[in-house]
């Protein structure tokens, strides 16, 4: 999946577009949605990191205005509360935040690795097998369960007739993309996951609002 991200971004016009590209998705949106239109959000103001000329820094701001409040703490958030449990994100402490920023980027990233300062506070208390882990982060194993107990529920939903009856999407790509998924040529559990919540909730909501059919020959 990593080299297909790669692959990717090779002909990006700059470093702000290679970012964009890696947080989205889709990269044919507008060929999936018919008739879409793609509102360009808080990603796309070029002006909103114009004045940080480090790219790195950018994508960092970026990331805490976006990915951070609207995805990793909505989640956790709601993930804590539903079974009442309080959740803290310590680092996200505003003086803690307000030190991060006026540390120089290369004491953040260093010869490859990242939070390096972080890392040599760490190294003073704590044993290196602790501090130089891979990343575990809580994700759950949803390539398998598209390929595995969701199949069906999933095929329900991407089937092509009821795609080009609905009138949102394109069958085209996203069949193509869930060949892919169930052959195992590709982990495309993210791609396909956009795509499968639109549809249970058109699903439970109605679709009064859907636009006419596509035309055979669309496909």
């Amino acid at each position: 999946d990593k080299l297909h991200k790669l692959a990717g971004v090779l002909d990006a016009a700059g470093p702000d577009a290679i970012y964009r590209r890696l947080v989205s998705q889709w990269q044919v949106r507008r060929a999936l949605v018919r008739g879409g239109r793609e509102p360009h959000g808080l990603t796309w103001d070029d002006g909103l990191a114009a004045g940080i000329p480090d790219f790195v820094e950018r994508m960092q701001h970026l990331d805490s205005v976006t990915y951070l409040p609207d995805d990793i703490l909505a989640k956790v958030d709601r993930a804590s509360m539903g079974v009442s449990l309080e959740a803290r994100v310590p680092l996200l402490d505003h003086r803690v935040m307000e030190f991060a920023w006026r540390v120089p980027p290369a004491q953040k990233l260093r010869d490859g690795k990242g939070k390096w300062l972080l890392r040599q506070g760490l190294y003073r208390h704590v044993p290196p097998a602790l501090v130089e882990r891979p990343k575990a982060g809580f994700a759950i194993p949803l390539d398998g369960w598209l390929r595995g107990p969701l199949r069906d529920w999933a095929e329900d939903l991407l089937d092509e007739g009821r795609l080009r009856r609905e009138g949102f999407f394109d069958p085209a790509p996203i069949r193509a993309c869930w060949a892919e998924h169930l052959a195992g040529t590709r982990n495309n559990q993210h791609r396909l996951w956009n795509v499968l919540m639109f549809q249970d909730w058109n699903r439970r909501w109605g679709s009064a609002a859907a636009p006419a059919p596509l035309a055979a020959s669309a496909a």
